[in-house]
């Protein structure tokens, strides 16, 4: 990954948006897309010169009013103005020293506790850290069910289990994105960065447009090869004990036929998990 991040974030995130978004007059022949260093200068109510510095990398430690500023400027939602604060250095009570990987038994526990509700722990990415029986028949066209951003972009599965594929990838990118602003140097991140980046040249194109995105809710069209489609929304739940962990459910509309295919999901992943010789009651 690059060692300016700071400076490409800003400068993407510059050239997504129109003089017309921001209100501003444009005049004559742009000769690149978005807005101009010293526009964006404008916007922020600071000098271009010290704009461009950030962009460029010679300043990386800009102070929260300055970053405010340029969140105002740039249009940044919720998501996005966390990454920028992470990328400068001054978000609170985030260290990477917290992050852990192992899931408690009482998580664990409280997962198994949904047999009919698909529940699984990520970390931020996107490793798939433990799941109920449910969640693992749901994810059973891949192999491995390791990691959702793995899954979506180098597993042939990936394509057609997810039916809204754009959709899913642009989503993953923008959550690996906002794991770089916690941590960019985190070895796991750069490993799977770099794997995606020389696999898979839509990654390589999304990942490069700097979109910031966290996990909250969002409505999932998946196709499944033993039950069909399935419409499922999802709830994401951060583990606190565990920052960086995520617990995510699935969940039909009940009496619905995905909450029909669900159940049958269910049954089918009970059968190919009785032991050999042993029929079910």
């Amino acid at each position: 990954m690059a060692d300016n991040e700071l400076g490409d974030f800003l400068r993407a995130r510059r050239s997504g948006l129109r003089p017309e978004d921001v209100g501003m007059a444009t005049y004559g022949v742009r000769r690149v897309a978005g807005l101009r260093r010293e526009e964006v200068a404008v916007l922020a109510g600071m000098n271009v010169d010290y704009y461009t510095r950030l962009e460029q990398g010679r300043e990386r430690h800009p102070s929260p009013q300055v970053l405010d500023a340029l969140s105002r400027a740039l249009q940044l939602d919720a998501d996005a103005r966390a990454h920028l604060y992470r990328l400068a250095g001054t978000a609170p009570n985030e260290r990477p020293g917290q992050i852990r990987d192992t899931v408690s038994p009482a998580l664990r526990q409280l997962m198994d506790g949904y047999p009919n509700t698909p529940a699984f722990v990520i970390n931020r990415t996107l490793d798939i850290l433990a799941a109920n029986a449910l969640a693992e028949a749901l994810f059973s066209p891949f192999e491995p069910a390791d990691n959702l951003a793995r899954m979506a972009f180098l597993d042939p599965a990936g394509r057609h289990f997810y039916t809204r594929w754009n959709w899913a990838a642009q989503a993953t990118v923008a959550n690996l994105r906002q794991a770089a602003g916690f941590d960019p140097e985190h070895p796991r991140l750069r490993e799977l960065v770099r794997t995606l980046t020389e696999q898979s040249g839509e990654f390589a194109a999304l990942w490069s447009a700097h979109d910031v995105r966290g996990k909250t809710q969002d409505a999932k069209q998946l196709m499944h090869p033993d039950v069909g489609p399935l419409a499922l929304t999802y709830q994401a739940f951060d583990v606190r004990d565990a920052p960086g962990q995520q617990l995510i459910i699935y969940h039909a509309e009940p009496g619905s036929p995905s909450a029909r295919a669900l159940t049958l999901l269910g049954s089918i992943g009970a059968t190919l998990r009785q032991p050999l010789g042993r029929s079910a009651d």
